[in-house]
């Protein structure tokens, strides 16, 4: 970590520490459903609190367009106490009179959570003149917010190039595990990248294969690269317009070195139902009336033996219709097993994406991987080889 600042750099006794955390958590009738990401942002704020510091924390929630109740953080700061197990204040807005005064009221160690950046337009601007007014709040700034780094935002970028900036715990895990996933990785390095479209991926696909030993594509995207190469897909999803991306980045790999694994054979069905009459075919033999919604069992075990060969491996979408049983099937097959991997001491393992870490889920493994990302956009950015503003920020 030394290319980035991070709390072992930071003097917090008795400062006012500005903490962009992100508690853009799903909601139902007011109350939080899924706790994760408040539980990935709590070592940060006890460590704080813990040395003294004061801990104001900063989140967006939502996509309002000015003030709107319904996207307010207060809901949020009652489910951050309890699982923080000490007491969390709330301030109606994070600039101005009312910040102002919950701020004026902490005492050592105490934490405060601001109202929704997003109720200002100068957030997602990055209006200096909102950045001054939230830095007047604080003595020096944490982000521990990897999933809004990638937005240069007010409270994710402007204000670590106006106060002290370090990265929090839950940022310096993330950034560990991406340094380690691909920007230093011990070889060979494997990725897989699954998902329906390729459209979504084409700069992901063509930054790893020149960085990756191999380049494993399945689910809905991998149909895609088959018809590209002349193979009948029946009615299967697929992007017939991009063929002639998908050629390029085959050549690329190529010229790269990196292979590429597609699938060898998929498992069919004529209608996307749980449950629906499937069938296994050879990928050169797909009826034309049949759609493929998994790989098969050969396809299965080449991944395995590709994780086999890997030191380090990077994994980004579901290789079927997971969601869909029995087209869970190969994804499930191939999670388990470089999680059994990982387990044994002979793989790295960094996982992300919204799908990605459902698929994990659904398999039980996701604790058995190296790391799990849930910052989805901004891990995809991340694997296409872009910079994410609120990082940069923080380098040393």
């Amino acid at each position: 970590m030394s290319a980035f600042r991070t709390l072992d750099d930071a003097d917090v006794k008795g400062r006012r520490v500005l903490v962009r955390v992100d508690l853009n958590v799903p909601m139902e009738n007011g109350r939080v459903t899924d706790t994760t990401r408040i539980e990935r942002v709590l070592p940060t704020i006890r460590e704080i609190s813990d040395k003294g510091g004061k801990v104001l924390l900063l989140a967006h929630f939502g996509r309002p367009k000015g003030r709107d109740a319904k996207d307010s953080l207060r809901p949020v700061a009652a489910a951050l106490e309890k699982e923080l197990g000490r007491p969390v204040a709330f301030a109606d807005d994070c600039i101005g009179d009312a910040a102002e005064a919950a701020v004026s009221k902490l005492a050592d160690g105490n934490v405060l959570l601001l109202e929704n950046t997003r109720f200002h337009a100068g957030e997602e601007k990055n209006d200096p003149a909102f950045v001054k007014e939230l830095a007047g709040l604080g003595d020096l700034y944490v982000n521990d917010a990897f999933s809004a780094a990638h937005r240069a935002h007010a409270s994710t970028e402007g204000l670590a190039r106006v106060l002290p900036a370090y990265a929090g715990r839950a940022m310096q895990a993330e950034l560990d595990a991406l340094t380690k996933g691909l920007e230093a990785p011990s070889r060979p390095l494997v990725a897989v990248v699954g998902g329906a479209k390729v459209s979504t991926k084409i700069d992901l696909l063509e930054n790893l294969v020149g960085k990756v030993d191999a380049l494993v594509i399945g689910g809905g995207m991998a149909n895609t690269f088959l018809y590209a190469t002349g193979l009948g897909i029946g009615k299967s999803l697929a992007e017939r317009d991009l063929s002639e991306t998908a050629l390029r980045i085959i050549e690329r790999a190529r010229e790269a070195g990196c292979a590429i694994l597609l699938p060898v054979d998929g498992v069919c069905a004529a209608e996307f139902k749980a449950g629906a009459a499937n069938h296994t075919y050879g990928i050169d033999n797909i009826p034309d009336d049949q759609m493929i919604l998994d790989i098969g069992s050969q396809s299965v075990e080449r991944i395995e033996a590709a994780i086999n060969d890997a030191a380090t491996l990077v994994w980004n979408g579901p290789l079927g219709a997971f969601e869909i049983p029995p087209f869970d099937q190969g994804t499930v097959a191939a999670a388990r097993h470089a999680a059994e991997r990982t387990k044994a001491g002979r793989l790295v393992s960094v996982a992300g994406g919204g799908d990605t870490v459902a698929a994990l889920n659904h398999a039980g493994v996701a604790a058995d991987f190296t790391y799990v990302s849930t910052a989805g956009g901004a891990f995809l950015e991340w694997l296409e080889g872009k910079a994410l503003p609120g990082v940069e920020a923080l380098r040393t």
